[in-house]
């Protein structure tokens, strides 16, 4: 799980076709212990730790189910926050990111033009903004270590097979 992705993620590959895979998973987990919920749709299974375990930084397992040419089903996880916390990275990413794009393009246009380019210096701070979000991200991937990997055993748990993240 020492992934450099911000959302770890894995691939594998069942015998079964996508209903018989979410109907097995689903049931599985329903069917153990474990303190987490599990929601599933056609195509589709969100697992999830319990909303009184729950806390800002608490993953979700999202898994696609897609069927192959030869009838099996590809099984895409990936682990990440709550929607709500996806959003606030996704969109302070994008302000940054266009905050330092902005203010580069401006002090570019004031350097050319003979101007002092005093543009970069908002130019700076969308990178060390950028920056700052990233480092905030695996702080929160680093807090929410532990239930990503109880989350992640009760996959391979409901499979019955080791799976290797990325």
């Amino acid at each position: 799980m020492s992934s450099l992705h911000v959302r770890p993620r894995f691939q594998q590959i069942l015998p079964l076709s996508p209903e018989h895979t979410r109907a097995a998973i689903t049931s599985a987990i329903e069917e153990s212990e474990a303190r987490c919920n599990v929601k599933s749709f056609s195509g589709f299974i969100t697992i999830r730790i319990i909303e009184e375990d729950r806390h800002f930084w608490s993953p979700r397992l999202n898994l696609s189910l897609d069927e192959t040419d030869e009838g099996h089903t590809r099984i895409s996880g990936i682990y990440g926050p709550n929607a709500n916390v996806w959003g606030i990275f996704l969109y302070s990413y994008l302000f940054a990111g266009f905050l330092g794009l902005v203010a580069t393009i401006m002090g570019i246009s004031q350097w050319a033009i003979g101007h002092k380019p005093t543009w970069f210096w908002l130019g700076l701070v969308g990178l060390v903004a950028l920056i700052a979000i990233r480092l905030l991200a695996q702080f929160g991937k680093r807090v929410a270590k532990e239930e990503t990997l109880l989350l992640h055993h009760i996959y391979e748990d409901a499979v019955g097979q080791v799976v290797e993240v990325e």
